[in-house]
């Protein structure tokens, strides 16, 4: 094997298998090899036991902004016309209704409202009375006894859409389109370092493999992008805070689509939401819930170590993020709650009482903790600013190696960020982009708005 590659890829999640993709399809670039430390593809964050399935266009999630939806929109665009284009319909990417709900006058005025906003990204946006909901998704107005629930709610979605995705499915179809050539993937290769060469390739040394050397690396690797980053002397101003998150699974199918409730502005996690799970055929899955835990991984042995080298704690600027934190009453309060969620047949309960939210009618002894399912996500904290930062952050050497962390809204911007990492490669390489390729398979003509 010549282990000399133009590019290496380190990670095969979605990020990773999506620019595997890009690169091999959509540029001139000769030799790309991916490198995954585990045996499979995606089975991470990726894994649809680990993320909400969710395709984050912006229109059913409140906590983004009119500006951050209106990037989303276009970004799941890609990705929607990536399965579309495979042929990937009920196979890997599924068809619900969706939509955000506001329960109590509080919440309806503000659904109300927004939905007013958005409609200019999403015309296809409905608003949904109490009347409709009763009719098109009918388990969140009907209580137990029958009669519907007191509050006031309101919606605002879309009957149909293409919302639903299996994204490890994807992953792997990515990375089977990608191999053909002298592109590789090299699984089981856990990448310990990456040193800089005189000559500026990088040499990525694994354990008990070969090294490898490229020309440009690009670390696609969770919350290790700042292991090996801080690895190399980069990133050292950032910490890492790792966030998981727990399930609940009802029998049968309780929600005709995806049920997404009001994201409370102050909280730095997602709000609960229900939907059909698209893993485990015949359930309906509620949650996430979301817990701080001292690994990069949650369901793997080890990490532990991982985790106190990038975590920033004990130093004065992390610990200041964190009294921030806990001094807010409400996020206090969230922590904690999340925390008891986790105590067997307590957490349930109280799990339980906020589920209600979504389904009233909803029993207690319907509920089974999902074992196994629910991931992990690195949220970033910046030393510098002293706090903490939601969403994606890139770490640029401008010498031929990128570390990409937490991508933002998830699986969601896996080709977005594919296409704005290629063109980070491409113009360091040298290479030629096939735009008539992207054209053809993404409906994108014009690149400039990755940059905006």
């Amino acid at each position: 094997m010549n282990n000399c590659y133009d590019v290496a890829i380190i990670g095969a999640g979605i990020s990773g298998s999506a620019l595997f993709y890009a690169l091999t399809h959509y540029t001139d670039i000769k030799k790309i090899v991916l490198l995954e430390k585990y045996s499979q593809v995606a089975t991470l964050s990726s894994s649809g036991n680990n993320n909400s399935q969710t395709i984050h266009a912006g229109d059913i999630e409140t906590n983004y902004s009119f500006e951050k939806a209106k990037k989303n929109a276009r970004g799941a665009k890609l990705l929607v016309s990536y399965a579309f284009h495979h042929n990937l319909q009920n196979k890997s990417i599924f068809e619900y209704q969706k939509m955000a709900i506001g329960v109590g006058e509080k919440e309806v005025d503000f659904i109300k409202k927004r939905h007013e906003e958005f409609k200019e990204i999403f015309p296809d946006l409905e608003f949904f009375s109490k009347e409709t909901l009763k009719q098109i998704e009918p388990n969140i107005v009907k209580m137990a006894d029958g009669s519907d629930r007191p509050e006031e709610i309101v919606g605002s979605g879309v009957r149909k859409s293409f919302c639903a995705m299996n994204f490890c499915a994807v992953a792997n179809h990515m990375v089977e389109q990608g191999t053909f050539g002298e592109h590789e993937v090299l699984l089981n290769y856990k990448v310990n370092n990456i040193v800089k060469q005189g000559d500026g390739a990088y040499t990525i040394q694994g354990e008990g493999r070969d090294s490898i050397t490229a020309s440009f690396v690009l670390v696609d690797a969770g919350a290790h992008s700042l292991l090996l980053a801080q690895q190399m002397g980069l990133g050292l101003d950032l910490g890492c805070l790792p966030v998981s998150g727990s399930f609940y699974f009802i029998p049968g199918n309780k929600l005709q689509g995806k049920v997404y409730t009001v994201q409370n502005p102050k909280l730095p996690f997602a709000a609960i939401h229900g939907d059909p799970d698209v893993v485990a055929k015949g359930k309906t899955r509620l949650g996430p819930t979301a817990l701080s835990i001292p690994k990069l991984e949650r369901f793997t042995k080890g990490t532990y170590l991982d985790f106190f080298k990038i975590s920033g704690i004990g130093e004065s600027a992390t610990n200041k993020i964190m009294w921030d934190l806990f001094s807010d009453s409400e996020i206090r309060n969230y922590i904690l709650r999340n925390f008891f969620y986790e105590i067997p047949l307590i957490g349930k309960k109280l799990f339980w009482e906020e589920a209600k939210k979504i389904i009233p009618s909803l029993q207690l002894e319907e509920l089974t903790y999902a074992k196994g399912f629910g991931g992990i996500r690195p949220q970033v904290l910046d030393k510098a600013a002293k706090k903490l930062i939601l969403g994606e952050r890139k770490i640029k050497s401008n010498e031929g190696i990128t570390f990409n962390m937490t991508p933002s809204p998830g699986a969601t911007s896996c080709l977005r960020n594919a296409l704005i990492d290629m063109l980070e490669i491409t113009q360091y390489l040298q290479a030629q982009i096939k735009m008539d390729k992207i054209k053809e398979e993404l409906g994108e003509d014009d690149l400039g708005w990755l940059l905006d």
